[in-house]
This record gives structure tokens, sequence and C-alpha cells, in this order.
């Protein structure tokens, strides 16, 4: 059996998740980003013209980003190469070729800390219930950043997480790739039967594993935190009740971990009404989540571009694969950065509610960034 993560190469897509692993190479098809058609519909023609052109199992892969009024980055690939996910416990990193030398955060941690003060004063005038509201890091490297190692790096240190590498197109020579880890699952879809587990409320890991349980214990007893996952169960199972004959929602959250932080985690099953349904119709119609954005979503989305000073780009967007059959599995795409030549941008955010504290909130940032950092081989509190 071929091993997909030592086969994939810059400029491929990979995709892996707790059940397989995909590696998708060349184009078939491209999906428009634009013209009248609605993306379901573009994405269905593209599928469809790559079987009449011959291919005999065609998927659509790539990422949607956050807004959307940014153009998707999907395609229908040549080939698609599918084994089981990599096997074996989490193994430490291999070395980054490249010696570190810069960060720059964007905005500054005293700027973060002033962004969700402006948070908290629209949550008590009302405005909003909850805001996620995010941080940018970017880190130099004094020679070209190895994809491929970072990407190793990520799924072996995670093998519970959605490992993901996207190609981006680039208006310069330079490749532009999509790396990440997501923990969380926005929709998979297998004939009938969805998945979602959405996550929210978090809480660093720490070294020593006695106070890290004493945190995931603190975590599910929150006050804080429950509200705040709360609030994306009760917006994700609204949604999705018209589309399904059955919805199995836990009475609660249960903790999640990954290497970095423990997470609220609340996995929904159901069985859909109508198998046309896709895949993807399902995941671009629960997003954003409240877990990326907020809610109301459309003041949260104002008040995100108003206090945020960076656009997010395809950072809390999707990351995923579809069939022509509609089955597929699409994940938020966090724990996430965009690697160009020598640098990275990192992103992470944190869920802003009544009662946060914005010193708690920025750690949460910081925390979430380890994930990136230690992949690239550094580990730094920014």
């Amino acid at each position: 059996m071929p091993d997909l993560l030592e086969d994939y190469e810059p400029g491929t897509f990979f995709f892996t998740s707790p059940t397989r692993t995909l590696l998708a190479r060349g184009v078939c098809q491209e999906v428009s980003d634009s013209g009248a058609m609605s993306l379901r519909d573009r994405v269905a023609s593209a599928l469809r013209d790559a079987k009449n052109s011959g291919h005999p199992n065609p998927v659509v892969v790539g990422a949607i980003p956050f807004r959307d009024d940014r153009p998707p980055r999907l395609l229908v690939p040549a080939a698609v190469c599918w084994t089981s996910p990599p096997a074996g416990p989490p193994v430490g990193p291999e070395q980054v070729t490249g010696t570190f030398t810069g960060f720059g955060p964007v905005p500054d941690p005293g700027d973060y800390l002033r962004g969700v003060e402006k948070a908290l004063a629209k949550l008590t005038a009302g405005e909003l219930k909850k805001i996620v509201l995010a941080r940018a890091l970017d880190v130099t490297l004094g020679a070209p950043v190895d994809v491929g190692r970072v990407l190793r790096n990520l799924v072996r240190r995670d093998p519970q997480a959605y490992g993901y590498a996207v190609d981006l197109p680039s208006s310069t020579a330079t490749a532009r790739t999509l790396l990440g880890a997501s923990p969380e699952l926005l929709v998979s879809r297998s004939g009938r039967r969805i998945t979602t587990n959405p996550l929210a409320g978090s809480v660093p890991r720490h070294p020593d594993p006695v106070i890290d349980a004493e945190r995931a214990r603190a975590l599910l007893t929150s006050d804080k935190d429950l509200r705040e996952h709360a609030l994306v169960i009760e917006s994700i199972v609204e949604l999705l009740r018209p589309y399904c004959r059955e919805l199995s929602v836990p009475a609660g959250p249960s903790p999640l971990s990954t290497a970095s932080m423990w997470h609220l985690s609340t996995r929904i099953t159901g069985v859909l009404d109508d198998p046309a349904v896709t895949s993807l119709e399902l995941a671009t119609m629960l997003h954003p989540t409240p877990a990326v954005c907020g809610t109301p979503a459309s003041a949260a989305r104002q008040a995100i571009e108003e206090i945020e000073p960076f656009d997010r780009g395809l950072y809390a967007g999707l990351v995923g694969w579809g069939d022509s059959a509609g089955d597929g599995e699409w994940v938020v795409t966090i724990r996430c950065a965009e690697v160009a030549d020598q640098t990275l941008r990192l992103f992470a955010g944190a869920g802003i509610v009544a009662g946060s504290v914005p010193e708690t909130e920025l750690a949460e940032t910081t925390a979430k960034f380890q994930t990136m950092l230690r992949a690239v081989g550094l580990d730094q509190d920014r």
C-alpha cells in the first residue's frame, strides 16, 4: 500500500481523515469561480464534464474561503489515489531546514487585547451573542520552507486530526500552499448518513499529565465555555433539522484533545431526508458556523471586518473533497498556515462571549499557534 504522506509533493492536493487518505494530482476540470450559477451547480457541472470526458470516478477537491465574496480554490483532479490513514502513534517532528529569522504578529498582542475589548462592548450592547476574533503570525525562515516535511510533522503529531495541503494560485513564480491539521469536522456524508463534529470552548494542554487532566475536567464545567459551545450546537442543529429525517444530538459535550489543546466536542449524526443533498451543499449551508464566526452571523461578520486588521483568506473556511454521488468530507480550515518560499502566515482565533477575559483569549490564540510552530520546528509564545 503506498504511503501517500511520503508521496506528497508541493503542487498536489493532500487530505487525510481518521478513516482515509487521498492524494490528487493534475487538473481535469477547474471549477469556475464566477458566473451566475451557484457554487453547487458549478461543482456539479465540473464533475459532469469530467465524467463525460472519460474520468471514471471524478471528485472535486480544494478549499473555500471564509468570506463568500472571495473565490474558492476547487478543481477536479486528473488522478486521485486513496489509502488508509497513516498508521502508528504520534511521533516527534522531523527537523525543518532553515534558520528562524523573525516573527510578525498581526495585530500585535496589545491591539488584539483592545480588539477583544471592542467585541465585549458589542456583546454588552446586545449586538452579538458571540464573535470569534483571529490573529495572524508571520514567520520568516532563512531558507525556503520544506512543505512536505512540515505536512508530515502535522499529520504524524496529530494522527486523529484532518491533515491537508492545498496548492494555491500565485501571481508570481513563488509557489503558495495552504497547510494545516484541523481537529474540526464540519460535515461528512456517506449515502444518506451525515456526521458533524463542531468544537467550541478550548483550553491549552499542559505537559504535566495531572495538571492536563485537571484542565480537561475544568473545561467540562466552565460556564463560559459551555455557553460558547451551546451557541454553536444550537445553530448547527437548527440548520440541519430541515434536511434530516433523523438527527442524533448528545445531551452534552465531551472533551477532545489535540497535541496542543483541549476542546469541547459534540458529535452529531443524522440521516438525510433527500439523498440528492450533497456533502458540499451541506457544508456551504453550515458555513460559517459560530465556532469560527459568531452569532448572529451577519453581525459577527461585520464586527470581524471592523476589528480584524487582515483578510482571513482561506482561514476559517472549508477544505476537503466531494464525489459525483454527493459523498465527501469537509473540515473547518483551522490550525493552518499559508506558505510561500521562506515565509508562513499562521492563523488562530478565539471565541468571545459575555464573561470572556481578553488576556485569556490572547493566550488561547497563542496556544493554537503551537500546532503549526511545532511542525516548523519552533516553539514560541507570541
